[in-house]
């Protein structure tokens, strides 16, 4: 009775604080509202916990409860006896977050996607009447970028998409992109007008490049799309769509944005479209695709019936992505164009849905064609309020700032982060601590959410614990407390070797504040090798602070509560592996400045400790079940109906991680530290190039860039995407015996005078450069760039010099 008594009082407490923020309503978008009825968003909220506490899901209770007035911002209260919690809000969203809240706060735990600690106390933590009422601080929390679904999620079973939409949902993630199967769709528009199956297999991409044939940025590489793939894949849509509905999301589907099969000048002769340009230096076969004229009926008739599709197979959530100039330049600058453009596209989603919202992501923005009188121009050219825009790299370059809030129109305050799901440890803590405030605060802000748009995940998890937990903070955090908390619920104890490692990894690899896009080029066991210009890896911070954190951590294993702790173990893995990622830099300048003083011995011995650098490497990744290239080629085959369409999918899977083209247009942007991938791919390239460079000081011959180049292509680089060689899908060896092996060895090379200097010389070196290169034109920085850190380090470091 005491209880019941002290849920009435939470009740009413958390009713008086709900109307307290009326006042802070978000841009006005109340039909946006999830389809599925309270008392079945919590019952999927109370599956949702069931399913992550097994047993221990019993002693909580959901309640949930319509929101109090017009307010549309999610609520929930917390309430515990120490046997029973109660969790009431206002949503399937606002339940599972609280309930994350409760674990992480109160309980000390995490659920990632590197895996969970949930080691519950018993009895659970105690929180009395009135409990603990926490509001979100704004309407909507979106997730995903359009690349993501292609760089992490495209080989993923229901079974994985299960446990993402629970990771999403108890970090309040309600407007999630749901992009998985519109190729089903697509094709019947496209067959009911005309086109063959022949016409559609040169336009879809193949299931590793879907993300950019969508965008009109190239088609048909990596095809035919498998029809087994797009029919399970529409399969796998409805399975995803269902469980985002249940929990109260509100799912953001594709929309038709002009790009168009090039078949259509041969069934449509009159209709006009825009050849593009080639992207990223696709050949003629894979590139220039065709955008619909945004004035020719067709746009409109094929916008329309694209929607009318997608409403009968999978109902109507009435928000839609649609993004025509992703990197691609428009036809024309004129605003009047811009407009016409915009309103075309919406006027499309508006025939089919009187209800349409056009999401839009920001990153074209980026682009130096848009001026303000284009950005204007495209975002006036539909009604307020009708269009969501991502502000897609807020906490680097955000675009609210300089565009008056987006010219009135709602919009998302979002981190990227991560590029290609390369794996650096890199973040920019304190901007992801801030900037959502600063921009709550902006003159007329216009802001309605927060939200995740990384192209890849499965790294740096820090970063996206930190961002999810601007949902609902009132004020930047105290990182120091805040990072200390953070480790604290990763492993469920307290360890004073941990904090430190932490604290350091905060002050190091985690505090980019020099805007560092935070994509890894030329990190030097992922790159391909390179004399001329140098391999340049951008360092921001003390490396002594992350070889310190390495040390802390290496200590802490010693704690028999740490020893089984999956996070610590793929933590010490993790940090090993940048570790010794930046310890690379030092073997890799001994060789080239070896081989620029003619001193074969000095490269050979600087060559063998890269090369030994990578075996290690390679066995330390491969302790580890989420550093496997052989899970990421049996994830891939999996969907093949029989070996020929395993052998395709597999292709893929190689090429979009290596060569990302038929001849490496975008080599290594999609890098990955896998084992597997490190022997089979990343330690062949070198040895080339170390063995190159050794036989010309032997022969008395220039070292020639293009013929290594070329010969890398056809011997290393191309053979390994049509390889069939297996790899392990289970990881081998002990992470920390590896690790304590790997640390004793080669923590001394750490101390190298070499690394005092490089963050100074990566810091200055530009300044540098430009003063010695003042009397030259200015454009010449854009050539010269990537060589002046490794020119003047070199030049001025004791013992290496060129």
């Amino acid at each position: 009775m005491e209880l019941n008594t002290g849920k009435l009082l939470a009740f009413m407490y958390w009713l008086l604080l709900a109307n307290l923020v009326l006042a802070r309503q978000d841009f006005p978008l109340d039909h946006l509202r999830p389809k599925t009825s309270l008392h079945d968003q919590r019952q999927a909220a109370q599956d949702l916990i069931n399913r992550v506490l097994g047993d221990r899901g019993k002693a909580f209770q959901v309640i949930l409860r319509p929101p109090p007035g017009p307010t549309n911002l999610d609520i929930f209260n917390l309430l515990s006896d120490g046997k029973e919690v109660t969790i009431t809000a206002t949503s399937g969203i606002a339940a599972a977050m609280g309930f994350y809240y409760y674990l992480k706060n109160y309980c000390n735990c995490q659920y990632t996607w590197a895996g969970a600690q949930l080691n519950l106390p018993d009895p659970l933590p105690v929180i009395t009447s009135p409990g603990k009422t926490v509001t979100a601080t704004n309407r909507f929390r979106y997730y995903q970028n359009v690349c993501t679904v292609s760089y992490s999620f495209v080989w993923w079973s229901w079974e994985r998409w299960e446990r993402e939409i629970d990771w999403m949902a108890m970090n309040g993630i309600n407007l999630p992109l749901a992009f998985t199967g519109q190729e089903a769709i697509f094709q019947r528009v496209y067959i009911k007008l005309g086109f063959t199956q022949e016409d559609l297999e040169a336009h879809f991409g193949g299931a590793a490049f879907l993300a950019w044939a969508r965008m009109g940025n190239m088609e048909g590489w990596g095809g035919p799309l498998p029809q087994t793939w797009i029919d399970v894949q529409l399969i796998l849509q409805h399975q995803i769509l269902t469980r985002m509905r249940s929990l109260g999301m509100i799912p953001v589907v594709p929309g038709f944005a002009g790009h168009v099969p090039k078949a259509i000048s041969r069934l449509y002769p009159g209709s006009k479209y825009m050849v593009n340009d080639d992207w990223c230096g696709f050949p003629k076969q894979y590139c220039c695709t065709y955008l619909l004229e945004f004035s020719d009926p067709l746009f409109q008739k094929i916008g329309t019936m694209f929607i009318q599709e997608m409403e009968a197979e999978f109902g109507l959530d009435h928000v839609y992505n649609a993004d025509s100039f992703n990197e691609l330049t428009p036809k024309s600058s004129d605003p009047e164009y811009i407009r016409s453009s915009g309103k075309a596209i919406y006027d499309a989603m508006l025939q089919a849905d009187p209800q349409a919202i056009w999401l839009m992501q920001g990153w074209l923005f980026q682009s130096s064609f848009w001026k303000p009188p284009q950005i204007e121009a495209l975002l006036t050219s539909v009604p307020q309020g009708k269009m969501i825009v991502l502000d897609l790299f807020a906490e680097i370059s955000p675009i609210y700032s300089r565009t008056n809030s987006f010219y009135g129109q709602p919009f998302i305050w979002c981190m990227l982060h991560n590029f290609g799901g390369t794996m650096e440890l890199f973040g920019d803590i304190e901007s992801v601590n801030k900037g959502p405030f600063d921009a709550r605060m902006f003159p007329n802000s216009t802001m309605v959410g927060t939200g995740l748009t990384p192209e890849g995940i499965n790294q740096n998890e820090i970063v996206y614990e930190l961002m999810n937990e601007n949902a609902w903070a009132s004020e930047p955090w105290d990182l120091t407390e805040w990072v200390s908390h953070f480790a604290l619920s990763r492993y469920g104890t307290s360890d004073e070797n941990i904090d430190m490692a932490w604290q350091l990894l905060k002050k190091s690899v985690y505090n980019n504040t020099g805007n560092f896009d935070g994509h890894s080029s030329d990190v030097v066991p992922t790159s391909r090798p390179r004399l001329i210009p140098p391999l340049n890896h951008k360092i921001w911070y003390n490396t002594s602070d992350l070889y310190q954190a390495w040390g802390y951590l290496v200590k802490a294993s010693a704690s028999a509560s740490l020893q089984n702790n999956t996070l610590f173990r793929y933590d010490l893995v993790d940090v090993t592996r940048n570790s010794l990622q930046i310890l690379s830099i030092l073997y890799y300048v001994e060789i080239i400045t070896a081989f620029n003083r003619n001193d074969s011995a000095t490269l050979q011995d600087g060559g063998a400790k890269l090369l030994k650098l990578l075996d290690d490497l390679d066995v330390l990744l491969g302790s580890d079940p989420h550093f496997l290239l052989g899970s990421w080629i049996k994830d891939a085959r999996q969907w093949g109906e029989n070996e020929e369409q395993q052998d395709l999918l597999e292709y893929n899977a190689r090429n979009q991680i290596t060569l990302w083209g038929p001849n490496g247009e975008i080599r290594d942007y999609a890098a990955k530290q896998w084992s597997g991938l490190i022997s089979g791919y990343y330690k062949p390239r070198w040895e080339l190039f170390i063995n190159n460079l050794t036989a010309c000081l032997a022969k008395g011959t220039k070292f020639d860039q293009a013929k290594f180049d070329e010969d890398n292509f056809l011997l290393v680089e191309q053979p390994f995407t049509f390889s069939k060689t297996e790899y392990p899908s289970q990881p081998q060896g002990d992470s920390i015996l590896i690790v304590l092996d790997i640390y004793k060895r080669y923590y001394p090379d750490t101390q190298s005078e070499f690394f005092n200097h490089l963050l100074r010389f990566s810091m200055e070196g530009k300044k540098r450069f430009m003063e010695k290169t003042k009397n030259r034109m200015i454009k010449q920085w854009h050539h010269y760039s990537r060589e002046w850190k490794y020119y003047d380090s070199i030049i001025d470091i004791p013992n290496i010099t060129w």
